[in-house]
């Protein structure tokens, strides 16, 4: 089952489950692509980056599936985009927190929360980001 096989504001653990792996498979390969270009200088600098990076990651998919759901059931409203940003500004709000930086926290609620609740508004309304390739 896939994330949007459930109606929203239902199944939450479901939903937060999808969101955490997804971001948690983000982090791993983002964290892939920092080594590649700023190899570390030990073994254990970069495994203790692999494990920040994707915890973090992980962490931030778990908050925004949960928030999400639950702003979902709390408005009952649950195919409002508004749910979308208030879980992606929970999202930015937790980042904010862990490196100690309120314009941080600020800057990636506003981001994240705007770039959730676009997602929802074109999965709603059928946008075509990607076409298909014509044969």
């Amino acid at each position: 089952m896939g994330y949007w096989d459930t109606p929203e504001g239902t199944n939450c653990a479901e939903k937060t489950w999808i969101t955490t792996k997804l971001a948690t498979a983000l982090g791993l390969v983002g964290t892939a692509y920092h080594m590649v270009a700023y190899e570390p200088e030990t073994a254990m600098e970069g495994l203790q980056r692999v494990g920040n990076v994707t915890v973090t990651m992980a962490t931030m998919g778990a908050i925004f599936g949960m928030v999400t759901c639950l702003s979902a059931q709390a408005r009952e409203s649950p195919d409002d985009p508004v749910n979308y940003f208030v879980g992606g500004c929970a999202s930015g709000i937790f980042l904010g927190a862990k490196t100690h930086n309120a314009g941080t926290g600020t800057t990636a609620c506003l981001a994240l929360g705007t770039l959730a609740f676009l997602s929802k508004v074109a999965k709603k309304e059928n946008w075509v980001i990607l076409p298909s390739p014509k044969s």
